[in-house]
């Protein structure tokens, strides 16, 4: 599946952060996720295993069919031979897809479902025990943490109130000044609710600093925590791939059964992407995407903004800027291998040996765009086209 990256501000990727209350639940539920997908492998290649036995089955009726209407031809010796020799292949085609089939339901198929007995405890009342742990874990990491957040965040209004309140009396008391609208006791006691509002204020402050200087001193304890308990769903992430893909590497080396050069091509491109998954450079990438690896703006003193007052009579006028697409000149003509159904709008659907242009190079997880004759855009899987020569 394709996804686009979308521009995001400091205060959503701060929100979204990993270091953020709450924002272990991805770590947590990558259990629960990995015990479906692997429901969905099972039912794929069942499925597979079920277009390899109808295969084989069309295969040895086609050779039942016409074996007695070949031997009864009025062809003979080598040329006969030769005919019936089509008729014996299909014969064997069909034993070797049915070995296929029973291959990817009682070989494949029981191992995943061995696995995840092994792998996957569920509760009584619901549930992953490995799940349920990493988010014992977690809570009770992020728990101290939480309450100083809050302890900050309640500081912090309070002392943003304080300025607004301190600056409203300093404007009260600077409209007041000379003018003689105003009383002097009038003058006078606006005086003293501006220098009592200052005083609050710096009060306020002292405790926003104090609440600031606890979060600070107790950041590098949560993040050791918070770390530990990471590396350990981190490692049973890593055990997770690294065993899918040897479920992968089986499937393939099931299908992998041909000779014929150009599908030969194509199961030998299958390896290359298959023995390019690494569970290194997967976990480095969820790390840095949904982990500690993520970036975050720690909480710091956030010094209170007067707003800017807006000048009466005045209006203000909305600039709305117009974002055109340049068509790209040029391109590449490309032919599709296989067929392939776009799982999302902003993908391309397209039958094998189809032709179409690609308009933008592959992306870092193997998509590029493309564009068909008719002028419809979209995304598309790189290794299921070539490029024409």
């Amino acid at each position: 599946m394709s996804t686009l990256a979308k521009e995001t501000t400091l205060e959503d990727a701060n929100n979204q952060s990993f270091w953020m209350p709450g924002n272990y639940q991805g770590a947590v539920r990558r259990t629960d996720e990995c015990f479906q997908a692997c429901n969905f492998l099972v039912a794929c290649f069942q499925e597979r295993a079920r277009v390899e036995k109808q295969y084989a089955q069309q295969l040895s009726e086609w050779s039942n069919k016409w074996k007695p209407l070949v031997d009864g031809s009025p062809l003979y010796g080598s040329l006969l031979r030769a005919w019936q020799c089509f008729l014996s292949s299909a014969d064997r085609l069909s034993a070797l897809h049915s070995s296929i089939c029973q291959s990817l339901v009682s070989e494949d198929g029981d191992r995943v479902r061995t696995w995840q007995k092994e792998t996957f405890h569920k509760k009584i009342f619901g549930g992953f025990q490995e799940s349920h742990d990493f988010e014992i874990g977690f809570a009770h990491a992020q728990k101290p943490w939480e309450k100083r957040l809050k302890k900050l965040e309640k500081a912090r209004s309070a002392y943003h109130k304080a300025c607004r309140k301190a600056q409203a009396t300093q404007d009260r008391e600077t409209h007041t000044k000379g003018n003689p609208d105003y009383a002097i006791e009038k003058q006078k006691k606006i005086h003293e609710e501006r220098e009592q509002a200052v005083q609050e204020k710096d009060k306020v402050r002292g405790c926003y600093e104090k609440a600031l200087e606890e979060v600070t001193r107790y950041a590098p304890r949560y993040i050791e925590e918070m770390e530990s308990i990471f590396d350990q769903s981190q490692e049973e992430e890593r055990k997770r791939i690294s065993f899918l893909k040897q479920v992968f590497l089986s499937i393939h080396r099931h299908l992998d059964v041909t000779t014929n050069e150009s599908v030969k091509a194509v199961y030998n491109e299958l390896h290359h992407t298959l023995m390019s998954i690494n569970e290194q450079d997967d976990m480095r990438w969820w790390k840095n995407n949904h982990g500690p690896g993520m970036p975050t703006d720690w909480p710091c003193f956030q010094e209170w903004i007067p707003p800017v007052k807006k000048t009466k009579g005045k209006k203000e006028i909305e600039k709305r800027n117009m974002l055109e697409r340049t068509a790209m000149i040029g391109g590449v003509r490309v032919r599709a291998l296989y067929d392939y159904v776009g799982q999302e709008t902003d993908e391309l659907s397209f039958k094998a040996g189809e032709e179409f242009l690609k308009i933008e190079e592959e992306d870092g997880q193997g998509w590029c765009r493309g564009m068909k004759d008719g002028g419809r855009e979209g995304l598309y899987p790189a290794n299921y086209v070539e490029v024409l020569q």
